[in-house]
């Protein structure tokens, strides 16, 4: 296997914090690789020195000599007036370099390069560029191409950019928590393409179906040093589990061992001290071994919660409109003590507003809803606080509350209470502007949770918190008496906690299904979820024309939900090729062409034609299986 990336003996330092030190990472052709580490221990830092955004400390970083890395950060920064299709257009690679040069040689009066050009045209098949760019931006839910970058959410803008890399078709994709502000329909594409895409991946991600059905390769960094894991992250829990039992057992018998040699040294006559020279120094090498410690410290979440009366929210025929566009529709609902709801639905379709709504943000336009009186909000957004950067972690819940009771009777200070949420005496009282992305998440979490609410409300907590204190948080939302309303893009994490789902269709419209997430995602009603939230610009001109379809519990093959969104876009991609090809065969026919052009066409056109082909044999196959 092939290295495309190599780190040899890297360290790098934040202030006065060392992050990691002497780490060597080999990146092979092929390996798809997910980096496993708490928070703070330098994950991003890690990728922006391996992307080439940053220089480690210490140590040197090889790379093939011509392989393409594609970088996603955490953070995206476009050029806020490009329109979304150029600003993927315009990334730099090859392909857009050479479609660069031909347009610049058509327009100038020399034409001697034209020929080659011509010919890497055909051999980097760039000549359906623009095509393949808005297919992938609409597999990505971005359909107004000519919006304005700084129009765009953030997640919008994180698509955008995703696009612009997967077009680029880079040897190396490297990312930084990408599934973080992404819809679930949209996360599971991606983790179809990845998955059978011939790319070398190094992600960092806390979606634990998305690591565990795309990588091959599990890279664990824990206590400076790195571990690697041939297996997917199921592979990787079970194996971990065997190491650190194993590395507790022997440090057990170092410490017995230890013991025995301490004895023999204090026993041993000092005149014959020299000829013992190699047992002393193996002693120290016995010390060495038995001082080590396992950092297997977690997140402990035992905070009490206040007890709730019998009325929890009662929701009344609510309605709520922004312009012409409808988020909710005379929606009613009684919530009652416990319950675990989760809300799905594409970005923009009104679940933040939902939640605005109960907690008593925002008041809908008709409707109206009742609270208890003994229930306590608390509200985890997706924002956080706008911490002050110079204040710290302990002054910070001081201002909260400095006595936290916990389910078992005891109390505890800011300072414990700290400690349970893994901030150690220094971090305590280190500044916030130097803690780490996941840190000021939990350093949240725990403001949050010290107001001891029997009613707790989260837009999206699962972004930047690590995976261990993903599975603490997991373990107290299912213990809890509380009621819990989450919103949330990670599938792990709603099918651990969540008993029914609020699924957000659009229009206004609001179903409550049953189950978790993916017994929503293997049912019928996920398939009339596609159906309903489809974009209007989606559907194909055709449909209005085409004879029914048959339901699907007639059907003698039921298709995949997969399969299915890919038999619904066919329709659409086939039209609009159809329609370009008529468009083109009018331009080749027009007379108006000079030779170049008429090169450069026939040859797209060639290239259509074939498309057009293998869209259409593709959307026979699925077809002969719903009849």
């Amino acid at each position: 296997m092939e290295s495309l990336l190599q780190s040899e003996n890297i360290s790098k330092r934040y202030g006065d914090k060392l992050l990691f030190e002497n780490i060597n990472i080999s990146i092979g052709e092929g390996q798809k690789i997910a980096l496993v580490a708490k928070n703070g221990t330098g994950k991003t830092s890690l990728l922006n020195i391996l992307a080439g955004a940053d220089s480690p400390d210490g140590g040197s970083l090889s790379r093939r000599r011509d392989v393409r890395i594609g970088y996603l950060p955490q953070e995206i920064e476009m050029d806020s007036e490009k329109t979304v299709l150029d600003a993927v257009f315009v990334l730099e690679n090859e392909i857009t370099q050479t479609i660069r040069q031909y347009n610049d040689c058509l327009y100038s009066e020399s034409h001697e390069v034209l020929p080659s050009l011509l010919d890497k045209m055909d051999a980097l098949n760039a000549w359906d560029y623009e095509s393949r760019i808005k297919q992938i931006l609409g597999k990505l839910d971005i359909h107004d191409f000519d919006k304005k970058i700084g129009t765009l959410s953030g997640g919008q803008k994180k698509r955008v950019a995703l696009a612009g890399l997967l077009i680029c078709e880079p040897q190396l994709l490297i990312l930084d928590e990408p599934t973080n502000q992404l819809d679930l329909n949209v996360i599971e594409w991606l983790e179809d393409y990845l998955s059978v895409a011939n790319i070398t991946i190094f992600m960092v991600t806390h979606d634990r179906y998305f690591l565990d059905r795309i990588c091959n390769t599990i890279i664990e960094l824990d206590g400076g040093q790195i571990y690697s894991y041939s297996g997917n992250y199921t592979y990787y829990v079970e194996k971990r589990a065997e190491r650190i039992e194993n590395l507790q057992a022997n440090i057990e018998r170092a410490q017995n061992l230890m013991r025995t040699e301490q004895e023999w040294i204090r026993r041993m006559p000092k005149a014959r001290s020299h000829k013992a020279k190699y047992r002393i120094d193996e002693f120290e090498n016995l010390k060495a071994r038995a001082s080590q410690r396992i950092d297997n410290r977690k997140l402990e979440l035992d905070v009490a919660n206040q007890r709730l009366g019998k009325k929890i929210i009662d929701i009344y025929n609510i309605s709520k409109s922004y312009g012409e566009q409808k988020i909710i529709e005379e929606f009613s609902y009684k919530v009652t003590r416990g319950e675990k709801i989760g809300i799905v639905g594409r970005n923009g379709v009104g679940k933040t507003t939902f939640l605005n709504l109960i907690t008593g943000n925002l008041a809908p336009d008709s409707g109206h809803i009742e609270i208890g009186q003994t229930v306590k909000f608390a509200y985890y957004t997706q924002e956080g606080i706008a911490f002050n950067e110079d204040d710290k972690p302990i002054d910070i819940v001081r201002k909260i509350s400095d006595d936290v009771k916990l389910r078992d009777g005891k109390s505890f200070s800011a300072s414990g209470l700290l400690n349970y949420f893994m901030f150690t005496g220094d971090m305590q009282h280190t500044l916030v502007r130097k803690l780490s992305g996941g840190e000021k998440r939990r350093l949240y979490l725990c403001t949050v949770l010290i107001q001891q609410p029997n009613v707790l409300i989260m837009d999206e907590p699962t972004n930047d918190l690590d995976i261990t204190t993903l599975q603490v948080l997991e373990e107290y939302l299912t213990l809890i008496d509380a009621t819990v309303i989450i919103v949330s893009h990670d599938r792990f994490f709603m099918d651990k906690i969540v008993d029914h789902l609020f699924v957000f269709e659009g229009e206004g419209k609001i179903s409550d299904f049953p189950g978790n997430y993916t017994q929503f995602r293997d049912s019928d009603a996920y398939i009339r979820y596609l159906g309903t939230t489809q974009n209007k610009d989606e559907k194909p001109a055709k449909e209005a024309n085409a004879e029914p379809r048959k339901p699907a519990n007639a059907s003698k093959k039921k298709l995949s939900y997969k399969d299915q969104r890919e038999y619904d876009m066919l329709e659409k991609e086939i039209e609009e090729l159809n329609a370009k090809r008529v468009a083109m065969e009018e331009e080749l026919n027009s007379g108006q062409l000079s030779p170049f052009e008429i090169a450069a066409k026939s040859s797209e056109y060639s290239q259509l034609i074939d498309s057009i082909d293998e869209k259409e044999m593709r959307w026979l196959e699925l077809a002969e299986m719903l009849e």
